[in-house]
């Protein structure tokens, strides 16, 4: 009986429009992230493009924080890296919803609302806290024992609540580095405007890819060709020639040979 396999039909178009938030499980982080950015005032992130007379519409600021925020949260410290994930990772992709700003064009955001986005991310991180969670994405935030207090009804210290403020603004701040630091190391590797996974230019078209692989693999045929031919060639030029002209390859050690026709003993009757 013939394996039916499920439907995989790339080419086909969708009828009907996603919605990219059901790309995710509804409890995915990068869900947690959007809705925790959404319920904040980004005001201040907003206030540098007022009047300022682009020709080309600058990126939402709220996407951009939401991408970046869910990028450092979860170990992804180049811009690089961001822009790769906005074309390759769902999460991405639902939080930038349609949006693919390049690696400049990210780490151009950062560094130009840095002291906002910090301050920011140290919102969002005390908000995570307050809501009972232990972590947020791989930043620990110890907020199972800000529920244990609060469902005692104890409020955590003033001495205490400094301690781990100070410890979240540290942390924060080393991720920040962290994500600078990469970019130069990057930019240095790669230079400014490229991202180090391009393809060359004569193959980023898929026609172009096509003919170069149809092109390969006749090249590819010609060469195993050749290399078949070659040895057969070999192995007639080391055939060793028999009687009437005939030849075979000689096998055995010489005293195997000598041993196989060396004449039979006569026994005496």
């Amino acid at each position: 009986m013939t394996t039916t396999f499920r439907p995989y039909e790339p080419d086909q178009m969708l009828l009907l429009l996603p919605d990219l938030r059901d790309w995710l499980p509804e409890g995915h982080f990068a869900h947690h992230v959007s809705d925790l950015v959404d319920g904040l005032d980004l005001g201040v992130f907003y206030v540098a493009y007022e009047g300022d007379g682009r020709r080309n519409a600058p990126y939402e600021p709220r996407m951009m924080v939401k991408v970046l925020l869910y990028g450092y949260a979860t170990g992804v410290f180049s811009s690089r890296g961001m822009a790769r994930k906005l074309e390759e990772d769902v999460a991405f992709r639902v939080l930038g919803a349609g949006n693919f700003p390049s690696h400049r064009t990210l780490c151009e955001f950062r560094r130009r609302h840095l002291e906002d986005f910090k301050g920011l991310f140290v919102e969002v991180v005390r908000l995570a806290r307050e809501m009972g969670l232990a972590r947020f994405g791989k930043l620990s935030i110890d907020g199972t024992k800000v529920r244990a207090h609060a469902s005692k009804r104890k409020a955590m210290s003033y001495g205490r609540m400094g301690e781990e403020e100070r410890r979240l603004g540290a942390e924060i701040e080393a991720l920040l580095k962290q994500a600078r630091d990469t970019d130069a190391e990057e930019d240095a590797r790669f230079g400014e405007s490229l991202r180090g996974d391009e393809l060359p230019e004569e193959l980023r078209r898929r026609e172009d890819r096509l003919a170069a692989i149809v092109a390969a693999k006749e090249r590819w045929r010609r060469r195993n060709a050749r290399r078949t031919t070659r040895a057969g060639v070999h192995r007639a030029k080391t055939a060793t020639p028999r009687a009437g002209g005939r030849t075979s390859a000689r096998t055995g050690s010489p005293k195997t040979r000598r041993r196989a026709t060396s004449p039979t003993p006569t026994v005496p009757s």
